[in-house]
């Protein structure tokens, strides 16, 4: 029977939506970080009409704050406070769920009254109080695999979670740290990660960052977002993350790894008729 017949993965709920095998695919996309309250209630009405995404289960995804930059001067965003404001005006006005990403156990209680997803950043995937605090909210998290850690290894993040009391856990995949400024997905890890019993998303768009690549920003590579989508869709994996922007060239933040918004629908496309079949044949 093979690897594949050991794995058992629990789906995960959203509001009235469930994410994993069996379930239309999730898509978490949206700017990297919130930039002004316009251009991001802009953003989520763009996505939220987006005939393709009727194919998938969506979660609008913006920072309120980034505490992984590169330079100290690199823009963060408003804060948790108008952050937070913004993407509840998202949901009201969209009607789409919203996700942002926390920093410390302190900002968890805050952060969960208006998030319907708490993301657990890479780079603090491993902070024990961190990933306490979020299961003690009881939203669903998606927790994203460090580029440090190799992806077997998160089935040891998934258990503290679980025995702090949460139960809705998903896990990213965002690249591995390979060389210097540079990540590389290793496809074997979607089905490592998946002993964990969790859903495993794909972050296309940061899996392509090229870190430290233009020297006080990140560089990236967004013109290999479709072949790297494509190709974890035939995996299948369990649902995408994709930053995008009607203009990436001006976002204030990961601007050169950035998916631009019109290329998005056509991407979509491809992957809901990938993923259908790869499902297909996963199951015959």
């Amino acid at each position: 029977m093979g690897y594949r017949s050991k794995i058992v993965t629990a789906s995960v709920h959203i509001g009235s939506h469930a994410v994993g095998r069996g379930h239309k695919p999730l898509l978490i996309a949206g700017p990297c970080v919130i930039e002004s309250s316009d251009r991001t209630l802009d953003i989520a009405r763009r996505l939220a009409a987006l005939d393709e995404v009727a194919d998938f289960t969506v979660v609008f995804k913006a920072s309120y704050l980034k505490d992984n930059r590169t330079s100290g001067s690199s823009f963060r965003g408003p804060g948790i406070d108008e952050g937070l404001a913004v993407l509840a005006a998202v949901r009201e006005e969209t009607g789409l769920p919203v996700l942002s990403d926390v920093h410390s156990a302190a900002e968890v209680p805050e952060a969960a009254r208006v998030l319907d997803v708490v993301q657990i950043p890479a780079f603090l995937c491993r902070q024990t109080r961190l990933i306490e605090a979020v299961a003690a909210t009881g939203r669903p998290a998606n927790i994203k695999k460090g580029q440090f850690m190799e992806p077997g290894a998160m089935v040891h993040v998934v258990e503290k979670f679980r025995a702090a009391g949460g139960s809705d856990a998903m896990l990213t995949e965002r690249g591995t740290s390979f060389g210097y400024g540079d990540l590389v997905v290793d496809f074997r890890g979607f089905e490592r990660m998946r002993v964990a019993g969790c859903p495993v998303i794909f972050d296309v768009t940061h899996s392509l960052q090229r870190p430290g690549g233009l020297g006080a920003s990140s560089g990236g590579d967004p013109g290999l977002v479709p072949v790297l989508a494509r190709a974890a869709a035939a995996v299948p994996v369990d649902g995408f993350f994709l930053e995008t922007h009607p203009e990436p060239e001006s976002a204030q933040s990961d601007a050169a790894s950035m998916l631009s918004f019109d290329r998005l629908g056509p991407l979509l496309r491809q992957l809901s008729r990938i993923h259908a079949l790869a499902c297909e044949l996963w199951d015959a």
